[in-house]
């Protein structure tokens, strides 16, 4: 099984229909999904994805270096390490919720009433790629290859039909093997790819050749062996909805560069020149395909170079996790003064932001100044129908192990009262839950309610 793409399907006029994603339904270029929660609500999906390993130490999950010090190693098998970070005092932030967080917050701290964070999370997992996709569908890998749809796919499946493209991913990967075609991911690695692939191609064909080689392969398409071709038809009809695309100009969307007073909002408050693949234009990038109508799920890279085994740790990884999680705030505000139509509410009240790693790094440092891989995890959710300010367990007091939680509560509970460790798919079956579709991807464990505001 390998990441899925419709790059080459949207620019190309007729495909088989096997193993080749088809676009859903196309209506006008912005236009709200009919599909909604189970309250009713238009819910929308941003999964961003840390790349490498985070330390949660540095940021959603600290420790306090006046208790955990050098001296007491060997009690608390916890090594902050803050004094050695580049560009920071190594001071923990308070957040005005109560919540407290690591040097390497970033901007992100000011919007902690927006958002909720799970800690003491298990991946089970020391590989990148088994920890990433099991946070991507939820289930285990077989070695190391994915099993099942991405989470994101089974959203898109189930509430995205009539958006142009139900599913972007941007830098990440998406796995598609049991929903329809129109909900497979269109994967890109930059917003210049994307511009692309909704663009039409050059040389581009006369007025007329283009309405002559249509009203041909329309012809071909009504043959009666087309007509008896499940293949042949579903291959038709991504034809016609891949010019459909290329020809209503959603490209307008996503250039950043463009002279027009969005795009000079956009630059301005992303901090971004270039339609490039930085985090802080992949964040635009998610906010214009939702709001704009194009997309149900978007899932994007805001980060990367955390795998810091080496001294690289101390330069490299707090400034990356910043830089991130700065990206998100950005993200965080601009959907929360963006108007959703219609309901007098925003768009980051509809839309819920996902923030993962595929594990985080060990609380003691390496011989060779660094962090290797731990089992240990945390992540971050905000906006849709997520309880902000609330942190839901904890990793413990020696050596950040993962700890058993009430899945109803948030409170910290031994395995033997009914507890549990809170896993990727625990997370993921709670956006499930939320969307009132708690046995679609069979993730076979139950949601944490205590992250939703309404159960």
């Amino acid at each position: 099984m390998r990441p899925t793409s419709r790059r080459s399907f949207l620019k190309g006029a007729l495909f088989a229909a096997g193993g080749i994603a088809t676009l859903s339904g196309v209506g006008p270029l912005v236009q709200l999904a009919q599909a909604q929660g189970p309250r009713g609500v238009p819910r929308y999906y941003i999964f961003a994805y840390f790349s490498g390993g985070w330390d949660i130490l540095v940021g959603l999950d600290p420790r306090d270096p006046r208790q955990f010090t050098n001296g007491n190693l060997r009690q608390t098998l916890i090594q902050p390490g803050y004094e050695m970070l580049v560009g920071t005092d190594g001071r923990l932030v308070e957040a005005r919720t109560g919540g407290r967080f690591g040097p390497y917050i970033g901007d992100l701290a000011t919007h902690a009433h927006r958002f909720a964070v799970v800690r003491g999370m298990s991946m089970e997992t020391l590989t990148h790629e088994v920890g990433r996709r099991r946070f991507i569908t939820g289930k285990p890998p077989a070695g190391t290859q994915a099993r099942g749809s991405s989470v994101l796919t089974w959203l898109a499946a189930n509430l995205g039909q009539d958006e142009p493209i139900p599913y972007v991913a941007m830098q990440t990967e998406a796995y598609n093997v049991d929903q329809p075609n129109y909900a497979t991911a269109l994967s890109a690695n930059s917003v210049a790819d994307m511009l692309r692939a909704l663009r039409p191609a050059n040389p581009q064909l006369g007025a007329l050749e283009d309405r002559q080689l249509d009203a041909f392969l329309a012809e071909v398409g009504a043959c009666p062996d087309a007509l008896n071709s499940s293949r042949w038809q579903s291959a038709e009809s991504s034809r016609l909805r891949a010019r459909d695309m290329v020809t209503r100009g959603l490209d307008r969307l996503f250039d950043f560069t463009a002279q027009t007073p969005e795009m000079e909002r956009l630059r301005g408050h992303y901090g971004m020149r270039a339609n490039d693949s930085t985090p802080e234009a992949q964040a635009a990038f998610a906010a214009q395909a939702i709001c704009g109508g194009v997309s149900r799920c978007v899932s994007i890279q805001v980060a990367g170079g955390l795998d810091t085994h080496f001294t690289d740790w101390t330069t490299n990884q707090g400034p990356n996790q910043r830089r991130g999680f700065n990206a998100l705030a950005r993200l965080i505000e601009d959907l929360s003064t963006r108007e959703h139509p219609g309901t007098n509410t925003s768009w980051l009240d509809h839309t819920t932001i996902v923030a993962f790693s595929e594990f985080s790094r060990t609380p003691l440092l390496n011989d060779r100044g660094g962090r290797d891989h731990a089992l240990t995890n945390a992540c971050l959710l905000a906006g849709g129908n997520i309880r902000g300010g609330a942190i839901i367990g904890a990793s413990s007091d020696v050596g950040l192990a993962p700890q058993a939680i009430d899945l109803e509560t948030g409170d910290l509970r031994g395995v033997a009262d009914g507890g549990e460790v809170v896993r990727p798919e625990h997370i993921l079956q709670t956006l499930l839950h939320d969307a009132g579709m708690d046995a679609a991807a069979d993730l076979r464990v139950n949601p944490v309610t205590a992250l939703l505001r309404t159960v």
